[in-house]
């Protein structure tokens, strides 16, 4: 393969889940962008059918399967569905994920922490079992998931956000290892301060981004764009010998 077509992804099935926005949406356009026919996924069908009309419309191919990646059935069924209609899953990007509690750690009620359990660590877990099972049927693939870099730093009133962040780098190693023999390679994400709605509570809060600021070298929030790029590498062959590791894309956040 020559480096001109390192990052083709021509004629590979992808599933991006979290796709109707933020980092998941620019997933899902660039993925499309290089070759892939994307399956764009969230819970509710009709945000995700925008996205896939902007994709075709840039000439790129995507359809829409809505899941709701907290429930087992729905994870269950959407992998049914894409192994039915396209035999294969050649990328995966576990992308959805859900931090309904800000505030003091001690404070968690239990029903944000079952919530943030059941999508952010369930969730990543089932739709890999899936994913790893169905790539290996078809020798090999990619997952991408999506953490933080609060899995490695705890990010301020995001206790249980963060261990659930932290637990998806250690299953990200903890897949690679088993999914190699198969040819499935397993990777992770670990965005710093992006600007999308699912942060606003950070982002756009002047008080906690002051804090923040001065220990992010490059002095800036993250645009959504910015963390499409590393996953293309990611699920290509450009990365070919690459698994179990995660790529910080902070600004220089965990080292500053």
């Amino acid at each position: 393969m020559t480096n001109a077509n390192l990052f083709d992804l021509s004629g590979k099935i992808a599933l991006v889940t979290g796709a109707s926005r933020g980092i998941g949406e620019s997933i899902a356009k660039t993925l499309a962008a290089y070759g892939a026919h994307v399956l764009v996924s969230s819970r509710k069908a009709e945000s995700c059918d925008a996205v896939v009309a902007a994709i075709r419309e840039a000439g790129g191919s995507a359809e829409t399967i809505a899941c709701h990646i907290g429930e087992m059935a729905q994870i269950e069924a959407m992998y049914a569905a894409i192994e039915k209609k396209h035999g294969r899953l050649d990328i995966l990007v576990n992308n959805a994920a859900t931090n309904p509690y800000f505030g003091p750690i001690v404070d968690t009620d239990i029903s944000s922490f079952q919530k943030t359990v059941d999508v952010n660590i369930r969730g990543y877990f089932y739709s890999s079992v899936h994913g790893a099972k169905l790539m290996a049927k078809n020798g090999g693939g990619s997952i991408v998931n999506v953490a933080s870099v609060n899995g490695v730093i705890p990010g301020e009133g995001q206790g249980i956000y963060s261990i659930t962040k932290a637990a998806v780098i250690s299953m990200t190693q903890a897949f690679a290892k088993e999914c190699a023999a198969s040819g499935v390679r397993v990777n992770a994400l670990l965005p710093g301060p992006t600007d999308t709605k699912f942060a606003a509570a950070l982002v756009h809060n002047p008080a906690v981004l002051n804090r923040m600021m001065p220990h992010v070298p490059m002095r800036r929030v993250a645009q959504p764009d910015e963390m499409a790029g590393t996953v293309l590498y990611l699920a290509s062959n450009a990365s070919s010998y690459t698994t179990g590791t995660a790529i910080n894309v902070d600004g220089g956040y965990l080292i500053g």
